[in-house]
């Protein structure tokens, strides 16, 4: 059972810092940890179930394997790789028993394989610390700030990361909305470096497209 050691986990802890509070069963340290990766953690199974009450679930069960494992956990990778691959793994099991998927694995075939690029001139493939990346954005993202991070622009994102193919939704959650490197995230999926690096790319090239529709830039 965990007790409270301290009224309040600080904000500004790491999360080397807050798995050493875990490790002492300091609620405060659960709880900003929970607060820090609970709805990003709901991305990730809900890739896999598409259902909300069964990523829900999921994710319950995750972190009562955190809470379970804490102790055990070496820090060989970071908290948060560790935290998403028992979530992803735990969903995959899930939705297999749901009958509702296939094998992460499967999703990266030829389908994905084969779907035409869009512009792939407009991305920049050699730069290792941004591979994938734009190499010329869209020129209307050089609108005033306030409309790209409107709240419908957000909506639009959100829905556009939200119809890709689960894989491609995988990636693109972990790499851009939860800023995981390349090597974090086939360490959480168990992918390839090469299969990441398609994903992620069919995955941004689906977003910008709509992107650019919304703000008026696409046919």
């Amino acid at each position: 059972m965990i007790r409270t050691l301290r009224q309040q986990a600080e904000p500004h802890e790491s999360d080397d810092q807050l798995v050493e509070g875990l490790r002492a069963r300091d609620e405060g340290a659960f709880m900003l940890l929970l607060r820090r990766y609970h709805r990003a953690a709901i991305r990730i199974a809900s890739a896999y179930v598409k259902n909300e009450a069964a990523a829900e679930e999921v994710l319950q069960e995750a972190w009562m394997a955190v809470l379970h494992g804490i102790d055990g956990f070496e820090g060989r990778s970071t908290f948060k790789t560790w935290l998403f691959r028992i979530v992803a793994n735990g969903a995959k099991k899930r939705a297999l028993l749901d009958a509702r998927s296939v094998p992460f694995s499967a999703l990266g075939g030829a389908d994905d394989q084969d779907e035409p690029a869009v512009d792939p001139g407009r991305f920049n493939p050699d730069d290792t610390r941004w591979a994938g990346h734009w190499a010329s954005p869209p020129t209307m993202w050089s609108e005033p700030e306030e409309r790209f991070l409107s709240a419908e622009t957000r909506a639009v994102i959100g829905r556009a990361i939200d119809d890709l193919p689960p894989a491609q939704r995988q990636v693109i959650t972990l790499r851009d909305v939860q800023e995981c490197t390349a090597e974090e995230t086939c360490a959480i999926l168990e992918i390839t470096e090469a299969n990441q690096r398609v994903l992620l790319h069919r995955a941004r090239t689906k977003v910008r497209q709509a992107l650019e529709l919304h703000l008026g830039g696409g046919a």
